[in-house]
């Protein structure tokens, strides 16, 4: 593909193809590839990143000039977008964001009408259609647009509505950290709803702060509020909404493997699991180990949650997700949801009677050590072939007691170094030794 990665399209912001004239003709050409079967409908959501409003006004004008009919939603976290596309009955969501990414970048991800991540195949007809000249149709058949002013409603009530009607949050004393993104106006309310007693931070979003140092991918601030609250948990989700990561009442981080592990854990005690839970070759080891001793099987996809979602269908399971916090209850919704999956997690707390610390304390993380390597532009491991042979030496070196993988980000510049083992002194060691080598191999 020539402009779409493995989440969408995304980069800087003014940088080709992050632009108002390309944004424009891409809206065209969604609206030209869904409106073939007839008029089509497509919900556009966005984060709050301030080039948000530019990219809507480009994307409105390029379905409407194809003849496709636009429900604006306004900010709206991604899985809202997938949810609200499915019950609106469009023919595909667009969400405007960067997701955990910072202000300056930008970025276009697409939902089908079954609320999933469109196939390739429909990618690549969006491509073939960018290559066409342009042509708006005749006035009598533009598009019309709307605004939808009870979105948000509609989807704090769906999330509500994943967790069991028992289940009441009265007593529990919350920290939470909407990134100033997406969730800043639902996150706080679904919560304050089912009880809880809700402290939120990140929730003053300007269109430069979101992520900036708050949210999953920064939970420093996150763990102080939470010790000087004395809260019991703290929830951290990022800009657009589709990562959780979580803070027991000691301001330890719970990251994405253990919070599959608990929800995991607390389905299968319920007799409601149904298969197994697919990870990531990032997974931890020790999740893995973790629920073989509970008789659950695991699976391991490629990292990037389109790729745990197809290893979900191809199994019939409904839990998988990532180390970053990216968790998938299909049994549930169709995508990623950092609000959903925090509530499943706060319903096994409710229901064990357990802290979020006990509950992360029955697996046993083996120590992991990920080094970011980044390079002026994207980069292809396969044309390093000496890579191969260090990382088969690393692992010899570990006695068959540790993984390690090299992988390039899909969104970044970045290549991945990830060693894992039962020592974490030799687990930093080994990491950082890896890096300088593949960074000296590829620069």
């Amino acid at each position: 593909m020539k402009y779409f990665g493995t989440d969408g399209i995304r980069g800087r912001c003014g940088e080709y193809p992050i632009t108002p004239d390309f944004m424009l003709k891409l809206g065209w050409a969604v609206g030209k590839v869904f409106s073939e079967q007839g008029r089509s409908k497509v919900l556009i959501g966005k984060d709050t990143r301030v080039s948000g409003y530019m990219f809507e006004s480009a994307l409105q004008a390029g379905l409407s000039a194809a003849g496709a009919d636009v429900l604006l939603l306004g900010p709206m976290p991604t899985p809202a977008v997938a949810y609200l596309t499915r019950t609106f009955h469009a023919e595909a969501g667009i969400v405007i964001s960067a997701s955990h990414n910072g202000y300056r970048d930008n970025g276009i991800k697409f939902f089908s009408a079954q609320g999933v991540k469109l196939s390739n195949e429909i990618e690549a007809a969006i491509e073939d259609k960018l290559q066409e000249t342009m042509v708006c149709v005749a006035p009598e058949n533009l598009g019309r647009a709307q605004r939808i002013s009870d979105a948000a409603g509609r989807y704090i009530e769906f999330c509500k509505g994943t967790v069991s009607h028992h289940t009441s949050l009265k007593g529990m004393k919350i920290v939470l950290d909407c990134a100033h993104g997406a969730t800043y106006h639902i996150a706080p309310n679904v919560l304050h709803e089912l009880g809880a007693d809700v402290t939120s931070v990140g929730i003053d979003p300007d269109g430069f702060n979101i992520n900036q140092d708050c949210g999953s991918t920064s939970i420093a601030m996150l763990r102080k509020v939470v010790r000087l609250q004395e809260a019991d948990i703290g929830i951290a989700l990022d800009g657009d909404g589709d990562r959780l990561i979580m803070v027991d009442h000691t301001g330890d981080e719970v990251d994405g493997d253990e919070l599959m592990f608990i929800i995991a854990a607390h389905l299968k005690r319920n007799g409601l699991l149904e298969g197994g839970v697919v990870g990531t070759q990032m997974s931890n080891l020790g999740m893995e180990l973790g629920l073989k001793d509970l008789g659950i099987d695991f699976s391991r996809a490629q990292v990037g949650d389109r790729y745990v979602m197809q290893e979900l269908r191809d199994k019939g399971w409904l839990l998988g997700g990532e180390s970053s916090g990216h968790l998938i209850c299909r049994n549930l919704t169709t995508t990623g949801d950092g609000i959903v999956a925090a509530l499943q997690v706060l319903q096994a707390i409710q229901s064990s009677r357990k802290s979020l610390y006990e509950l992360k304390s029955q697996m046993q993380k083996m120590p992991q050590k990920m080094v970011n390597l980044r390079f002026g532009s994207r980069v292809n491991l396969s044309e390093y072939p000496a890579l191969d042979g260090m990382v088969e030496a690393m692992e010899k070196r570990m006695g068959g007691r540790g993984r390690v993988l090299l992988r390039p980000s899909g969104t970044e510049p970045l290549v991945r170094v990830m060693v894992e083992g039962e020592d974490a002194d030799l687990v930093s060691q080994y990491a950082q030794e890896l890096a300088h080598d593949v960074n000296q191999v590829i620069s």
